[in-house]
């Protein structure tokens, strides 16, 4: 296909995702996906004043394992199966409720907002040795025999978790 073919193809295309109103979402660039809950209905069929609530849900994203570390006189690699790294969030919320002028300090709703927190995780991993050693020096270099290793890695998880409380007038 020749240049001039490919760049008409290419503006072709672009103008008709401009034109269908094809954009990348600003959830998507965020990393978050926008949940709200829609109570309108039940405010009015009620007829009363009732939270507002929304939240945010993190997507997760999976980061590359270690690559195998060997070590002097061990015949497997430190880690048989490597822990994975994954960075996501945990769940944000956004809660307003009103208080119907309950407190005389002129309070009348009060609010919860906990923003989406970063959390780093790791998956377990698992770590082996041979129960050989590796090849001696000497007559014949044969390995000598020796208890097998297995262990497990742990997995890892951090996070800092914040949020507000608020009271006040006015929403």
């Amino acid at each position: 296909m020749k240049s001039t073919t490919r760049g008409t193809l290419a503006a072709v295309v672009t103008g008709v995702a401009v034109a269908m109103g094809v954009t990348a979402s600003p959830a998507a660039a965020a990393g978050t996906v926008p949940v709200p809950v829609p109570l309108g209905g039940a405010e009015s069929a009620l007829g009363a004043d009732l939270p507002e609530v929304g939240g945010e849900i993190p997507l997760l994203r999976a980061g590359a394992p270690e690559g195998p570390r060997f070590t002097r006189g061990r015949l497997m690699p430190d880690q048989v199966v490597p822990r994975l790294p994954v960075r996501g969030g945990l769940p944000g919320v956004d809660v307003h409720a009103p208080l119907g002028h309950l407190l005389d300090d002129g309070s009348d709703h009060v609010g919860i907002d906990a923003p989406v927190s970063d959390l780093r995780a790791e998956t377990p991993g698992l770590t082996a040795d041979a129960p050989l050693t590796a090849p001696r020096p000497g007559p014949g270099g044969l390995p000598a025999l020796k208890q097998p290793e297995l262990g497990v890695l742990t997995p890892a998880l951090r996070t800092v978790p914040g949020a507000e409380l608020v009271a006040g007038p006015g929403q």
